[in-house]
C-alpha cells in the first residue's frame, strides 16, 4: 500500500491528510517510482491555500527522488533500480510511492545522495533559469536578492557569486544577517519596505541594481522597483505576501524604462530537452561544488502539515524535505 497525503479543501496546513492509496501499475511511458525523499518548496503552501488553484481533492508536491520500481511500455530512458529524481508535474509528491512520466525522470549520480537531491533539484532549476535565462548574470552585474536565508536563496547567492556578480542580500529578520554574510552575499540588508531602496542607493553609491529577484510579492514590489537602476530589470516570481498589485505602464517609464516579468517554473520547463538541460547544469554545478545542498529540516511524511507550517511561518531556515 501507499501512503499519500490528500486534501480536500484550501485552508491551514491541518487540511492535509494521511491516505492509504493502492499501487498501480505504470501505463505507457510511465514508472512506478518508489520514493525515499520528497521536497516541500513554498508553491505547494501556495497551492494548499488556494491562491494557486488545484482541482480538489488533490495530492500536493512536484519534488522527489527515489528508485524506478517498474517500468511500462515504450520506457527506454530509466530502468528498474535506477536512481533518480525529478522537479515539475504532475502533482502528487508528497507519497511513498507513485507514477511518474519517464521522460521526466533525472538520473542522479551515486555520490548524491536521495535526501539532498530531493532538496536542491526544485530550486536548483528555478535558480538556473533565473539567473541565466531571466537575466544573464555574469561579472559585473550587481543584484537585489531577496530571501536569501531561505533553500531557494541559498542556492541562488551561491551561484550568482560564482558567476561574477555582486550580491546584496535581503532577509526578514537579523538573526539571519550572519548566515547571510556566511553564503557570500556583499552586503545584507534586513528587510523594511520603507527604507530599502535608499539603502540600496546608498550601497551603490547611486547607481542601484541591474536585476531584482523578488519572490515576495506585494509587500515588497514598490521597494523593488525603487531599487533598480534604469532600464533594470524586476524579476517578480513568488507571492508569499500575496500577488503584487497591478502596474501602470507608465510607471515603469518614469522610473527609467524599466523591465518586469513575471516568470515560472513550468514555462522554463516545458519541453522535454529544455527542462533536461537546465537539471544537468544543476547536477554539474553540484558536483563542482558551486552550489551545495543544505537541508534545514527533515520530517516523515505524516507530519507534512508541520512541514508547511515551518515554512510558511518564517521558522525554516533552507530546504526541507519529507520522508516516506
Amino acid at each position: 500500500m501507499v501512503s499519500a497525503i490528500q486534501f480536500s479543501q484550501v485552508g491551514n496546513p491541518e487540511v492535509l491528510k494521511v491516505e492509504t492509496l493502492s499501487e498501480q501499475s505504470p501505463g505507457y511511458g510511465e514508472v512506478w517510482l518508489e520514493q525515499v525523499a520528497v521536497g516541500v518548496n513554498f508553491l505547494d503552501v501556495t497551492q494548499r491555500k488556494g491562491a494557486v488553484p488545484l482541482p480538489l481533492p488533490s495530492g500536493l508536491g512536484l519534488e522527489g527522488a527515489g528508485r524506478v520500481a517498474a517500468v511500462g511500455a515504450g520506457v527506454n530512458n530509466v530502468r528498474v533500480g535506477d536512481r533518480v529524481a525529478y522537479a515539475t508535474g504532475p502533482i502528487g509528491s508528497y507519497a511513498s510511492a507513485r507514477l511518474y512520466p519517464a521522460e521526466r525522470l533525472v538520473k542522479i549520480p551515486d555520490e548524491l545522495s536521495f535526501d539532498d537531491a530531493a532538496a536542491v533539484m526544485f530550486k536548483g532549476i528555478t535558480a538556473q533559469y533565473l539567473l541565466k535565462a531571466t537575466y544573464p548574470v555574469g561579472v559585473g552585474t550587481t543584484i537585489l536578492l531577496y530571501g536569501v536565508a531561505g533553500g531557494l536563496g541559498e542556492i541562488m547567492v551561491q551561484w550568482a557569486k560564482h558567476l561574477g556578480a555582486t550580491v546584496i542580500g535581503v532577509v526578514s529578520k537579523p538573526a539571519s544577517v550572519e548566515k547571510a554574510q556566511a553564503l557570500g552575499c556583499d552586503d545584507v540588508l534586513v528587510f523594511d519596505a520603507g527604507n530599502l531602496a535608499s539603502e540600496v542607493t546608498r550601497i551603490t553609491g547611486g547607481k542601484k541594481v541591474d536585476v531584482v529577484y523578488d519572490p515576495i510579492g506585494r509587500a515588497s514590489f514598490q521597494a523593488s522597483l525603487d531599487s533598480l537602476r534604469p532600464r533594470g530589470l524586476m524579476v517578480s516570481f513568488g507571492a508569499s505576501s500575496g500577488a503584487p498589485s497591478a502596474v501602470e505602464l507608465a510607471t515603469l517609464n518614469s522610473k527609467g524604462s524599466l523591465f518586469l516579468t513575471r516568470p515560472s517554473l513550468a514555462a522554463h520547463t516545458t519541453s522535454t530537452s529544455e527542462y533536461q538541460e537546465r537539471a544537468q547544469d544543476v547536477l554539474a554545478a553540484i558536483g563542482a561544488g558551486i552550489i551545495k545542498p543544505r537541508i534545514w529540516a527533515s520530517y516523515p511524511l505524516a507530519d507534512a502539515a508541520l512541514a508547511h507550517a515551518d515554512l510558511e511561518s518564517g521558522r525554516s531556515s533552507g530546504a526541507i524535505i519529507l520522508k516516506p
